[in-house]
């Protein structure tokens, strides 16, 4: 621990400005949560203090105490030394304008489907005709609870993984969000465990990095469990699986929404014959595409 930087820093805001400066010049990578060096050191900093944002503007002057300022260094330090990203260390990350806990056992939420969420789907899906939903390769079940709480709020998820560690990560969220009447957790290798359900929508964020793209990662990215990001050579050993079984998963009027990121390409070239719908996101994004039960059915 650098104790002049202890004595020569008082603030809140010196040790945001500090902690931003370190950021930059270290080149950190910022896509988790945050795109800026001074969000991040902001995000960490609050946390150590167990403040939020939109507090008073005077709290930005306080003066901290010495506990306060070591323990805002150790965070920085693990983010600066370790390139640990910054939700792993404040164990929380927003999706759909929701928090979620995260942890090193589940990827952390970054998915555009968070848009489609918000419009509940609109204008492939209506409120009323939605009952089951599966949110498949979930992870954090960030994706599936969002849909539960905002888009279809009387309707049963299915929040499925192969990771039981990740289930237990959703299963903590499902219960921070008293969901547990409608919201269940199911292991399974993508579908192997859902003989006989059907689903009015499932939407997917199955792992897609390709073997060039995982090898390339920014530091950050190499402490989310390789098993939520490595997909074979192509990017595609899951999406080839998910669009040969999901027919048999979706009602008649279903539809499923699949995140495949800058594997896209490569999955259109496979399926020349699928009508692909690739989504645009007003707040960036790309690499989700969309099919009815009806065009899958007709493959």
């Amino acid at each position: 621990m650098d104790h002049s930087v202890i004595d020569e820093l008082h603030s809140l805001a010196d040790f945001v400005r500090w902690g931003a400066s370190r950021f930059n010049e270290a080149d950190l990578f910022f896509g988790h949560g945050t795109d800026n060096a001074i969000d991040e050191a902001v995000t960490l900093v609050l946390h150590a203090l167990h403040l939020k944002h939109g507090m008073p503007e005077i709290f930005w002057q306080t003066r901290l105490s010495y506990k306060e300022k070591t323990h805002i260094l150790e965070l920085f330090q693990q983010r600066l030394e370790k390139r640990v990203p910054t939700p792993y260390l404040t164990h929380q990350a927003w999706f759909s304008q929701l928090p979620f806990f995260v942890d090193a056992r589940v990827l952390i939420p970054r998915s555009p489907i968070a848009e489609l969420i918000e419009a509940a789907f609109a204008p492939w899906l209506e409120v009323e005709n939605v009952s089951h939903v599966l949110d498949l390769c979930c992870g954090s079940g960030c994706i599936g609870i969002a849909t539960a709480l905002k888009s279809f709020p009387e309707a049963e998820v299915d929040l499925v993984d192969i990771s039981a560690d990740a289930l237990a990560v959703a299963q903590r969220n499902v219960d921070d969000y008293d969901l547990a009447d409608r919201v269940h957790v199911v292991q399974s290798d993508l579908f192997t465990n859902l003989s006989g359900v059907q689903y009015d929508l499932i939407v997917t964020n199955p792992p897609y990095v390709d073997a060039d793209e995982l090898a390339n990662m920014p530091p950050e990215y190499h402490h989310e469990p390789v098993l939520g990001l490595e997909a074979g050579q192509d990017g595609l050993s899951f999406a080839h699986q998910i669009l040969a079984q999901a027919k048999q998963h979706l009602s008649p009027h279903g539809i499923l929404v699949m995140e495949v990121g800058a594997s896209a390409p490569a999955l259109i070239d496979a399926y020349p014959e699928l009508p692909f719908l690739w989504l645009e996101f007003a707040n960036g994004g790309d690499g989700v595409c969309l099919l009815t039960a009806e065009q899958l059915a007709a493959v």
